[in-house]
């Protein structure tokens, strides 16, 4: 890994940036170099080689003159003795040759002279005489150059340009080197500025100190849009943060689960009611995928929900969210998954995921399902039996004796009670439940009621010999009641204690003043069968039955919630229960004592409206 990052730095921007000036800046300073160079030293050459012309044209003059009015024997020694004189005294002077006019060597020294050069210069000019006022060639001069001067001049050009080449090339490197480097720092420290600013740490300033020209300009524009953004962070911050605990206090606050996810299934934000149906703490779950949530039993709750909802086409999700429902620790969860766009560039964020416990909802259409089949089979039955007694005594009346005909009509009288008892249920269920209806109440006594209501379940008792006890406590106040309402609720309360009482059993009835003095205590208590304890946060809820060797006992299970919707509801009290199992129960409620009432009050009962704190106790 070291090694990776080494190569990254050595092939970073600002190395590039160095390596490709060093190359350039070469490239121009050899290249004009080498054009220098060359220049200057055929300029060297072509001095040179004038010095030769200027030096030939002189030689030829002096040899002319040296020989002017001599024999050819005085001419021949004179131009040896200058030729070898001049060779001698110039370095520059490898040989002199001199030539008559048809081309042949009178004299040369070429040979004597040692000289580094190995093919010198040769220079050639004619001879001209003035001879009967023509200009004749007499001869020629060959002059052989040895390079010596031009070359000690051409090495020293050559070197010295070389020199002052290198040292250019060397000051433009390290220019290009010095300068790169401050331009990458520069950059360097403008790009830490914007990361800083990105990050949202508004108002940082760069430090200009030390610059110049346009970066400095930049610098100091970069530092007023920091502090411009500072001011308008300052400015919103209250406004975003108001907006943003809004926003968050609304989702915290919605009765359903929201858990918002990215687009790679990361938690983003969760509300309390969502971690309370998938009971896990909001650290644990925050940033983690929620595909991979596991419930107690380790199933991946949503896993295969969310891949549907991936692979189900995007502009069907639009028109309608996804639905799906699952058990999470025998919790009944349904749920809606909705994509989420940004509101700029529309692109897909993530997704949505709304939870609904839908428990009590399975439960309440489970219950219904059961009273259903509970009711067609309660009504079945007494239809059957009317039917069968009915036909029979139509069909067979003049065969049957009068005390068997009252015993067909006792039989098809109870049916018909039977009947009537779970039409009323029914009955008063929908009319109790209903917002709109509301029972016309008036102050009224307790113990008449209950009297009539023990004188109409007497045959009841009797026929599974079981006494009836009443217990009312003297000088109890009048309640603010529906006495039909109540009575119906005595009723219902004392079949339910003759159902599941046992034969030769006692039920007792109770009125009193309850200890706090605030209200008056009914109870029905018998001593049958009982209710296990697990059952009894359930008992009043509609439908419900418990789930043991009572179903062998008809009802329809709406009694009791019947109790519980007269009572609480439309007389703002509350009931309870207490019971164990082999031992027998205890059901009862409580209704508000209204200590003082004026006549005019009395005189208007239907126009009071009386609201009473409930007590929620089992």
């Amino acid at each position: 890994m070291n090694q990776n990052q080494n190569q990254q730095n050595m092939f970073s921007t600002p190395n590039k940036v160095i390596v490709f000036g060093w190359f350039l800046s070469s490239l121009l300073i050899f290249t004009t170099a080498w054009l220098v160079i060359n220049n200057t030293q055929q300029k060297i050459f072509d001095s040179y080689y004038n010095f030769g012309l200027m030096l030939t044209k002189s030689l030829t003059v002096e040899s002319i003159d040296l020989i002017s009015d001599m024999t050819e024997e005085q001419k021949l020694q004179r131009l040896e003795l200058h030729a070898d004189l001049m060779t001698q005294t110039n370095n520059d002077i490898a040989y002199i040759t001199f030539k008559d006019s048809a081309g042949n060597i009178l004299y040369t020294n070429k040979g004597k002279k040692k000289y580094e050069k190995i093919k010198p210069l040769s220079i050639s000019m004619p001879m001209k005489a003035d001879i009967d006022g023509k200009s004749i060639v007499i001869g020629s001069v060959e002059l052989g150059l040895t390079g010596n001067n031009m070359s000690i001049i051409g090495k020293t050009t050559r070197n010295s340009m070389i020199i002052i080449f290198t040292i250019a090339w060397i000051i433009a490197i390290f220019a290009v080197v010095v300068n790169t480097l401050l331009i990458t720092r520069q950059i360097t420290i403008l790009s830490d500025g914007v990361k800083r600013i990105s990050s949202g740490e508004f108002g940082y300033k760069l430090k200009s100190k030390d610059l110049w020209g346009e970066i400095k300009q930049l610098f100091e524009a970069f530092n007023d849009m920091s502090v411009r953004l500072r001011q308008y962070e300052e400015k919103n911050i209250d406004q975003l943060t108001y907006e943003r605990n809004r926003l968050e206090a609304v989702l915290m606050g919605i009765a359903n689960g929201v858990i918002a996810c990215d687009n790679y299934d990361k938690v983003l934000l969760i509300n309390n009611s969502a971690l309370k149906m998938l009971d896990i703490e909001s650290k644990t779950i925050l940033k983690s995928k929620i595909h991979e949530y596991c419930d107690t039993n380790e199933e991946k709750c949503f896993k295969n929900h969310i891949e549907k909802f991936k692979d189900t086409p995007l502009e069907e999700i639009e028109k309608k969210p996804f639905e799906f429902s699952c058990e999470i620790d025998h919790k009944i969860i349904k749920g809606l998954i909705s994509p989420m766009f940004s509101s700029i560039t529309q692109e897909y964020q993530g997704y949505i995921m709304i939870l609904h416990d839908a428990t009590k909802e399975a439960e309440i259409d489970k219950l219904k399902d059961t009273f259903i089949s509970n009711v067609s089979h309660e009504l079945r039955t007494p239809v059957t039996v009317l039917r069968s007694y009915i036909d029979t005594l139509h069909n067979y009346n003049k065969e049957f004796d009068e005390e068997t005909k009252e015993e067909f009509i006792g039989i098809m009288n109870q049916e018909v009670d039977r009947l009537n008892k779970m039409v009323n249920d029914i009955l008063d269920f929908s009319r109790l439940e209903s917002p709109e209806v509301s029972l016309q109440k008036s102050l009224a006594d307790i113990e008449p009621i209950i009297d009539l209501t023990v004188k109409s379940m007497n045959v009841l008792a009797e026929e599974k010999h079981i006494l009836i006890s009443i217990i009312i406590e003297p000088n109890l106040p009048k309640v603010y009641i529906n006495a039909e309402g109540i009575e119906r609720v005595i009723k219902n309360l004392l079949s339910n204690a003759l159902k599941y009482s046992n034969e030769n059993g006692r039920i007792k009835i109770r009125a009193e003043i309850d200890k706090t003095g605030n209200y008056i205590e009914v109870s029905v208590e018998d001593n049958g069968i009982g209710i296990p304890e697990k059952y009894l946060h359930k008992i009043y809820d509609r439908f419900y039955r418990v789930e043991n060797n009572t179903h062998a006992i008809k009802g329809t299970g709406l009694g009791l919630h019947i109790v519980k919707t007269a009572i609480e509801k439309h007389h703002n009290g509350e009931v309870f229960v207490k019971s164990k199992e082999n031992e027998g129960s205890k059901f009862g409620f409580r209704l508000p004592i209204i200590n003082t009432f004026s006549q005019e009050n009395e005189n208007h009962d239907n126009e009071w409206e009386i609201t009473f704190t409930k007590k929620e106790k089992v």
